[in-house]
């Protein structure tokens, strides 16, 4: 099981808001492409967002569904991307002051994905999702009310302008 962690410069409800926007999945879901549908009652426990992964033009269409939302807590998805399979992924917010830390965990649970060895697929995981919340970071800060300090954009921007990154 993959885990990644991120602090980011907003509250839980300013993640929730992106969490809760279907349409924005592809923007931060690493390998999600596209969006061609999404459930009315998205992120209740039950409801699908109907999307596709790759590039074109070898996309190919699937589905996540809500297992458990309690926000702006906790959001637990079954992501489908067959012929890969499926993962559960967890998204657990808390507040740290007038910040929010953001831990992602992802799992495969069906498919062929599941024989991939834990040492490999962590690394693969791993990578992935430290992009997976960046990109949220970027969308949950940038919708936030404005809050003293550089957002995590800024910083990133500030270090790259100074030569670190």
């Amino acid at each position: 099981m993959s885990r990644n962690v991120r602090e980011l410069r907003c509250t839980p409800e300013d993640v929730f808001r992106v969490l809760s926007d279907g349409w924005l999945y592809p923007s931060w879901v690493v390998g999600a492409s596209r969006m061609r549908d999404v459930d009315e009652a998205w992120p209740s426990a039950g409801a699908e967002l109907h999307h596709s992964f790759g590039a074109w033009p070898m996309l190919l269409d699937d589905k996540t569904v809500v297992e458990e939302c309690d926000p702006p807590r906790r959001l637990v998805l079954r992501a489908r991307g067959w012929p890969i399979g499926e993962a559960r992924v967890t998204i657990d917010v808390k507040a740290r002051g007038e910040q929010s830390v953001v831990r992602i965990q992802e799992e495969a649970v069906a498919g062929p994905g599941r024989y991939v060895p834990d040492v490999l697929l962590d690394v693969l995981l791993h990578w992935r999702n430290t992009e997976t919340l960046h990109r949220l970071a970027y969308l949950a800060e940038g919708m936030a009310v404005p809050t003293p300090g550089d957002t995590t954009a800024e910083q990133e921007i500030g270090a790259a302008d100074a030569g670190s990154i």
